[in-house]
């Protein structure tokens, strides 16, 4: 569309809008067709211009509320309709101009941190600081959130929609004052049944039918009510008229001053201030709630708001009336109260003040949070602009801009004691004014979670004249039968130990902490929270800070070691540990293994310096005994106590000969070991009474079973695992058995050993190593002096003895012994019956028929058995010996394990004859390699390695 269209488009619709205004009959249309004739067109060159009609002066029509609509002057129609045609048409013409379109009340959203439904979301938090409020912030930056302006957020909820009609509010009182155009509702009941609507003229007078008008303007709805009952009683015999009001009339009310948009506003005729300053949008945060003016024809007062939104005493006078103007003035004199108050804000000082006491302003928002021990704290200004600090007693008076906050006299708990560690919750009590003991505390036995360590619990009791804490022990078990007590003190911490808590303490962290040695430990899977801190330093002992001096630097630097900085009680045990390597010797004498990492419990990461404490009263109990550790206990605790908490002694315990040791402290310059032995089959153990690091040992009792079965695969009538006494002999298991089967190859038998393997395993690993050394010393040309053959390949050399180091790194070694397995021959030679060891395997084959031959032969593999063939006629089976083989080297493993040449020399006439089930091995020809001296003698590695195969071969096939 073009410019020209979209002009004429817009003159049409400003000619519509002026016609609307224009009463009927006045020949309207007539002018605005002559108009619209004279105005620009197509292919026409110009014309009148457009001319608005003209108005009359009275109108019928009225605005929203009431109000008569105003009259425009020609000119003022000419200059509208001339900007709209402008606007349209994209002409740049110079309008006057135009006053600020008023602000609406912005809209309030949460930050983005608060959610809109948390009852901690507040409107006015999402709202910029104010001039004031910035004042105060500045001041007071540990307030938190900023204290606000108190009273403005009242007319929040009292601004109209934007575009809707002003908010109807209150009731209709008997003394609602009538005006004109109020509606009185008047129903007749009686001789006479009729119901009126009756609007009060601009004469101020009524007239109800049949009765002469009568004024109803300037009176209250009581008096019209008590006057019209009284007409219709007197002129309409038998009749009862009852009076109500219907619609009311709207005033306008002028609000100007610190307002968000001051001017003229239509409000009901009830409508109070409240609403006259809500419908204006509010008052703005520098205007006053405490000296709003409102003038009129009666005379002007002033309204402190603070009587009606905040308590302050006093009635105000909310009332309007018709012509009245309201101004607000700028704010006045304000202090700020924060901190421990019920309602933290600022707060105006009355009208025309510049101070106040205290206490009025603290009953203004809402008093203190606590009834006495407050704290108060002002910061003011002093004559040289300087902020001033003070300290304020309630009777004390606040000028303008001071801030005040109230806080506790002293922020500490008094009367408290709590009980921690293994209970089922965390408890806190009171001592009470006659005080308190463990029996009171642990009234109630379901506080205490299951499996508590009974013999020891801890008092972390706080000296009142040093502050310094110290650990008290306990018997928690005597307490809850009720044969102990201890008077507990104000500021006491209670600390129960659990089963697990006291068997950490011979965990390997533990260990390694009295070594002077820390390394890192994971965080136990079930600690609250799921995470440990991250910083020895700044764990809690139950909100206290650690001390700097068991921090993990200076030990890292004593040790070497690695830092624990998720356990800062290893951290102070191996502080402990390093400065007196005597403190703990009954712990170090321990001998617990090294195996595994466990976590570190929750309690010694909220009290560190509870391990050395426990370690320090705590005896060893190792041996045979269902839990070994270190056991916490009172001085005279009874042996039976200890071994209850230990699980008691193991079935393989021998009671006559326990041993106890002690360490007498007689503060001497030598601290003496007595060790003695004790007979307690008796089990007496109640009379053995022990001291905090004493050590009790139960030895083991001797017996015939040995510590590991024995296994038996292959041709057994009863082959299977069995465990053997000591001393047991091979020959007495084979009859346990039942002997061997009627296929049974004992020749051929293979027996393996832990040891064995052990030492075979070594000479693996020593061989390659001797290999290495041998090719560093041909790499620096130490082994070449004597070689004769200068264009040999030294790198290939090298790379195949890396090669062969390499495979017997990786070898596996089967830790077979040459034994005899068959029966009838140990029967006749009891010096080869071999003792049997835990872990030893048997392995019986079946008789095989084959022989095999490896290494430097045109084709190794198994050749079929045939009874007196040597190893010659093997090899030739196998298609004969290679180039560079060495048969001078050749040896034969036997199927027993043993290893004997294997006679392929021209003078060796052959060998032995083979049995079946035996291995023939050629190997290559060395000579290259000891020109060298790479390898002097590598026959028998080369043996180990082939019966080690061979057996792992059998094993293997036997195992299917």
């Amino acid at each position: 569309m073009s410019i020209r269209g979209t002009a004429e488009k817009a003159g049409r619709l400003a000619a519509a809008m002026l016609l609307a205004l224009a009463p009927a009959g006045t020949g309207r249309g007539q002018s605005l067709a002559q108009g619209f004739s004279q105005g620009p067109g197509p292919g026409s060159g110009g014309g009148q211009p457009l001319l608005p009609p003209s108005l009359p002066s009275a109108l019928p029509l009225t605005l929203p509320g009431g109000q008569p609509l105003p009259s425009l002057s020609g000119v003022a129609q000419q200059d509208i309709l001339q900007r709209i045609l402008d606007a349209a048409g994209g002409r740049a013409g110079s309008p006057a101009p135009q006053p600020p379109a008023p602000q609406p009340i912005p809209a309030y959203s949460p930050p983005p941190s608060v959610p809109q439904g948390s009852p901690a979301f507040r409107p006015e938090a999402a709202e910029p600081l104010s001039n004031t409020e910035a004042f105060f912030a500045a001041r007071l930056p540990e307030q938190q959130p900023p204290l606000r302006q108190f009273g403005y957020d009242t007319f929040r909820n009292l601004a109209p929609l934007p575009g809707g009609p002003p908010a109807v509010v209150g009731a209709l009182p008997d003394s609602f004052v009538l005006g004109r155009d109020d509606e009185v509702v008047v129903s007749i009941r009686g001789r006479s049944r009729q119901s009126l609507s009756l609007r009060v003229g601009r004469d101020g007078m009524i007239a109800l039918p049949d009765l002469a008008p009568f004024p109803a303007a300037g009176r209250t709805l009581r008096d019209l009510r008590a006057d019209i009952e009284t007409r219709v009683a007197r002129e309409l015999g038998g009749s009862e008229a009852f009076v109500s009001m219907g619609q009311t009339r709207q005033i306008g009310i002028f609000v100007a001053g610190e307002v968000v948009r001051p001017g003229l506003v239509p409000l009901p005729a009830l409508a109070s201030l409240l609403d006259a300053l809500g419908a204006a949008g509010g008052i703005r945060r520098s205007g006053s709630l405490r000296a709003i003016r409102v003038e009129g024809a009666g005379g002007a007062r002033t309204v402190d708001l603070y009587a009606a939104i905040a308590g302050v005493p006093g009635t105000p006078d909310l009332s309007l009336r018709e012509g009245e103007r309201v101004v607000v003035p700028p704010l006045g004199a304000v202090v700020a109260l924060g901190g421990d108050v019920t309602r933290p804000a600022i707060y105006e000082l009355p009208a025309g003040t510049d101070a106040a006491p205290l206490f009025s302003l603290l009953a203004l928002a809402g008093g203190t949070l606590r009834p006495a021990g407050n704290r108060f704290l002002s910061t003011g200004t002093d004559a040289g602009g300087r902020r001033a600090v003070a300290e304020l007693s309630p009777r004390s008076t606040l000028r303008r801009g001071d801030a005040v906050v109230t806080s506790p006299g002293v922020d500490a708990t008094a009367g408290g004691l709590r009980l921690v560690g293994h209970v089922a919750a965390p408890v806190t009590r009171g001592v009470g004014p006659r005080g308190a003991g463990l029996r009171a505390l642990l009234s109630d036995p379901r506080v205490i979670r299951p499996d508590p360590y009974v013999r020891m619990g801890i008092a972390w009791r706080m000296d009142p004249r040093t502050r310094v804490r110290r650990f008290i022990a306990f018997d928690l078990g005597r307490v809850m039968q009720g044969q102990a007590e201890l008077p507990l003190q104000e500021g006491d911490e209670v600390i129960l130990l659990s089963q697990a808590d006291v068997l950490w303490l011979a965990a390997p962290p533990v260990q390694r902490a009295l070594r002077g040695e820390l390394a890192p430990t994971p965080p136990l899977a079930g600690a609250p929270g799921g995470t440990i801190p991250a910083n020895a330093q700044a764990a809690t002992q139950t909100g206290a800070q650690f001390g700097a001096q068991f921090g993990a630097q200076p030990l890292m630097q004593l040790s070497g070691a690695a830092p624990a900085p998720d356990c800062p009680a290893l951290t102070a045990l191996a502080v402990a540990a390093r400065s007196s390597p005597l403190r703990f010797a009954h712990a170090r004498s321990a001998g617990f293994p090294d195996l595994g990492a466990t976590g570190c419990p929750q309690l010694f990461i909220d009290y560190p310096t509870l391990l050395p404490f426990l370690l320090d009263q705590s005896v060893l109990l190792a041996g045979e005994v269902r839990l070994p550790g270190l056991y916490p206990i009172l001085e005279d605790t009874g042996l039976d106590s200890v071994l209850a908490a230990g699980g008691g002694t193991a079935d393989t315990a021998d009671l006559s000969a326990v041993e106890f040791a002690r360490e007498p402290l007689e503060g001497a310059g030598a601290i003496p070991l007595s060790r003695v032995q004790l007979d307690l089959r008796s089990r007496n153990f109640a009379a053995i009474r022990l001291s905090p690091r004493d050590a009790v040992r139960v030895p083991r009792g001797f017996g015939d079973r040995d510590t590991g079965p024995v296994a038996l695969v292959g041709e057994f009538l009863r082959p299977g695992t069995y465990d053997i006494r000591r001393g047991e002999r091979l020959s007495e298991l084979l009859a346990r058995a039942g002997g061997l089967t009627a296929q049974a190859y004992p020749y051929g038998a293979v027996f393996t050993r832990e040891s064995v393997r052990a030492r075979q395993q070594e000479g693996f690993q020593r061989t390659a190593r001797e290999l290495e050394t041998s090719l560093i010393q041909v790499a620096a040309g130490q082994a070449v002096a004597g070689s004769r053959a200068g264009n040999l390949d030294i790198g290939g050399a090298i790379n195949a003895g890396q090669a062969l180091a390499g495979t017997l790194r990786e070898a596996r070694a089967a830790g077979r012994m040459v034994v005899e397995a068959n029966p009838v021959v140990l029967a006749s030679r009891p010096d080869l019956d071999v003792l049997l060891e835990p872990g030893d395997l048997l392995v019986v084959p079946k008789r095989p028929n084959e022989v095999t031959v490896v290494g430097a032969v045109l084709n190794p593999g198994s050749l079929q058995f045939s009874s007196g063939w040597r190893a010659i006629q093997y090899v030739r089976g196998a298609g004969g010996e290679q180039r560079f083989a060495d048969i001078s080297r050749a040896f034969v493993v036997l199927p027993n394990g043993q290893t004997v040449p294997a006679g392929l020399g021209s003078w060796q006439a052959g060998g032995p004859p083979i049995p079946p089930g035996s291995l023939v091995v050629v190997p290559q020809d060395p000579s290259p390699y000891e020109t060298w001296g790479l390898i002097r003698d590598l026959a028998g590695v080369l043996g180990q390695l082939s019966i080690s195969s061979a057996a792992l071969a059998v094993i293997s096939r036997q195992a299917r």
